[in-house]
């Protein structure tokens, strides 16, 4: 068998001297400053698990002016609704029965058109659950003539993240009276805690109101639905610990969650309507302090203020302090600052975003996408960098929900046909698989966690780390040998239809052998292999039959092709768009005895030069990178990471901006950062020299500590 990636190489490696790096001022010199309403600049703090976002007020007092940009969420892990399920819909329901390249009669949970049962429950399927927005907090600003201030109103605004402490702090004014909001997200509860100063307190003219919405079951939305008022309750409970706190009790249908909430001065809290409170701060203060706890189950204990900042300066020096750093100053490539600022702003946004005990949604906690649902295919693209970034505990604490959804996966599987467990795609809490006329046919999803599992591998080299892994491992890499048909034609395994690869734009019944999954499952299988031998066990003899038989990524004209049918593929444009995966099996994928590195540097410039970039995504561009990287062109991997096109987007806060629909989309940060850390740290078998993915021409001064190579 030969192994090309290097399984037991190590990955440990140090760019500069221990400390050298002055972190605080590399982070703090990214800060988010805002001077006007800007509807795609709004701020966040969380936890990972917990995430709420605001406007220039500093709190969501403005959430209907930010409903088409980046809208003002409040969002969970835990935080989920469905609608009743009446009709007993199950996914037998939308199934559609496909013949397979071997004769084979395999369902998949497809959409479907027109009306009846199949409709319906594909309708209900894909929609629930969908993830709760949890509540608006904001501010109720009132003029001297009693009206409510609008956004436009609010002059001298001054707006600033502190990335180091995860502070924001709101300034402005409202007819010349000064208002200052100062916010910060509690690391170890669902909570926001907010201090508000104003002379307005003392003349009642500022008021914090709480609104609940039911949820909404729409496909990329912030996640409230306002109409449907009598489907839900919120009932108001004075708590029993003292006079400043209530508990509001949610309950949708048979979702029950909790909003308590706590105040530091005299106030009345008072239910202005249905699902409407407010907190009238008494008129002898200038301040109010306030946190606001969400929660699944009942509590007395709310943190205060100072608790929540305490907390929020603690773990956010910790998170910057501790794993990886890499500064750019003293670059004069001018796009060296920008690099920085985006590096910076993606580690705090994928911090809070996305190191929860779920697989994340595209959007992360801050507005649906998809129902609210994660994407599978996408977890790498999220997890990979904490990894390499020495924050291994971020990726792995997302991994047992591998493990405890692996009964459906494995159900999936059987009921395919297939050994082993068959990973979900667009998926939820409790794994089922959403019905899609895409979803269902990916397969590049599969070999994910055989990823993780070898990244945590590389990092803990124990008995333990395999012992932990193994089962999923290893019944992953059942199916992935089960799934290759063999030809006696060729005697090859082929990977054959119906599939639809990373580059979606290819018909299911249509196409074999894409040359990404095909390295990806030589890689997979390859690992699992090694797993075997490190834990003692003879080799399985069926995986590597196929290891050694897969068959080769198809060619033509000296380019690899996206598709083994699809010989047209560099001469028709309809193929040119979408994800160029096909360079993602040398880039995102180590080297093998699957690649010609002189045909994909080929196919590298083929698709550089004549690719529709207007059609791609985030992560395509660091993807690119990271191929260019190991190609040994790290001008082209600079050139890659600023491709000038609309989703190449980093918004003022950070965020990947998409399009009108997907303002955020956090797969390119997760992907920004995993292609910068390969680039400086390297990979197993990259040249030995420093930063071997950047420009060794003296315009990078590249300084990094505490990453770790790439497989």
């Amino acid at each position: 068998m030969t192994l090309l990636f290097g399984c037991n190489v190590s990955d440990s490696t140090s760019g500069t001297e221990p400390g050298t790096i002055d972190r605080q001022a590399l982070v703090s010199r990214h800060n988010v400053t805002l001077t006007q309403p800007d509807t795609l600049a709004s701020l966040s703090v969380g936890n990972g698990d917990f995430a709420f976002t605001v406007d220039v007020s500093g709190l969501q007092s403005f959430y209907q002016d930010y409903d088409n940009g980046v809208s003002l969420g409040t969002q969970s892990q835990w935080g989920w609704h469905s609608v009743p399920n009446e009709q007993n819909f199950t996914i037998e329901d939308v199934a559609r029965y496909d013949t397979a390249a071997d004769g084979r009669v395999i369902p998949f949970p497809v959409q479907h058109k027109g009306t009846g049962r199949k409709v319906d429950a594909m309708n209900y399927l894909r929609t629930n659950p969908h993830r709760l927005h949890l509540g608006i907090v904001g501010l109720v600003l009132l003029k001297e003539n009693g009206e409510q201030a609008a956004i436009h109103e609010l002059r001298n605004i001054n707006q600033k993240l502190d990335l180091w402490t995860g502070k924001i702090e709101s300034k402005y004014e409202i007819e010349g009276v000064p208002v200052t909001v100062e916010l910060f997200g509690h690391q170890e509860k669902d909570e926001i805690s907010a201090r508000v100063t104003s002379p307005l307190i003392a003349k009642q003219r500022l008021k914090v109101f709480f609104k609940f919405p039911y949820g909404a079951d729409c496909h990329v939305c912030p996640g409230h639905n306002w109409k449907d008022q009598d489907k839900h309750t919120t009932t108001l409970a004075m708590s029993e610990s003292g006079a400043n706190q209530v508990q509001l009790k949610r309950q949708l249908d048979t979702a029950v969650y909790y909003t308590n909430v706590r105040w530091d001065k005299q106030g009345n809290f008072t239910e202005k309507e249905r699902h409407h409170f407010e907190l009238i701060p008494a008129s002898n203060n200038e301040s109010l302090e306030f946190s606001v706890l969400f929660s699944q189950n009942q509590t007395k204990d709310i943190p205060d203020y100072k608790a929540a900042q305490a907390s929020s300066e603690k773990e956010w020096k910790r998170f910057w302090t501790e794993g990886g750093a890499i500064d750019f100053a003293g670059s004069t490539d001018p796009r060296a600052h920008e690099l920085e600022r985006r590096v910076i702003l993606s580690q705090y946004l994928t911090k809070l975003q996305c190191t929860g005990d779920l697989p994340p949604q595209e959007t992360g906690l801050t507005f649906n996408s998809w129902y609210g649902k994660p994407h599978l295919e996408m977890h790498w693209w999220h997890g990979v960098h904490f990894a390499l970034w020495d924050r291994l505990p971020l990726l792995e604490k997302s991994l047992p929900w591998y493990t405890k959804v692996l009964p459906k996966a494995r159900k999936t599987a059987q009921w395919q046909g297939y050994e082993g467990v068959r990973w979900q795609k667009m998926t939820d809490p409790y794994g089922a698989e959403s019905p899609s006329s895409v979803g269902p046919y990916l397969i590049w999803q599969q070999p994910h966690i055989i990823y993780f599992s070898e990244l945590v591998y590389r990092q803990n080299p124990t008995k333990e780390t395999l012992d932990k892994y193994k089962e999923l491992v290893f019944e992953t890499a059942k199916f992935m040998a089960s799934f290759p048909t063999y030809s006696q034609k060729d005697q090859k395994y082929h990977l054959a239809a119906p599939i639809i690869p990373a580059q979606e734009l290819f018909p299911a019944k249509e196409t074999n052998d894409p040359p990404f999954e095909l390295a990806y499952w030589h890689y997979g299988l390859s690992v699992a292999q090694e797993w075997r031998k490190r834990l003692g066990m003879p080799e399985d003899k069926k995986w590597q039959d196929i290891i050694d038989k897969l068959a080769p990524l198809a060619i033509k004209d000296g380019l690899y092709l996206p598709s083994a049918t699809h010989p047209q593929a560099y001469t028709d444009d309809f193929y040119r768009r979408d994800h160029p995966v096909v360079v993602g099996a040398y880039g995102y994928l180590p080297l093998s005895a699957k690649i010609d590195t002189a045909i994909m540097m080929n196919t590298y410039k083929e698709i550089e030069q004549k690719w529709q970039w207007e059609t791609t995504w985030g992560w395509d561009y660091p993807m690119m990178a990271m191929s260019a990287a190991r190609l040994g062109a790290p001008e082209k991997a600079i050139d890659a990471l600023f491709m000038d096109t609309q989703k190449n987007t980093y918004l003022p806060n950070g965020h990947n901006f998409q399009d009108d629909r997907l303002r955020i989309y956090l797969p390119g940060n997760g992907g920004l950062l995993t292609a910068v850390a390969m680039m400086a740290a390297g990979w197993d078998g990259a040249p030995d020299k420093a930063n071997p993915g950047f420009p060794d021409d003296g315009t990078w001064k590249v300084r990094w500590e505490g990453l770790h190579k790439m497989p």
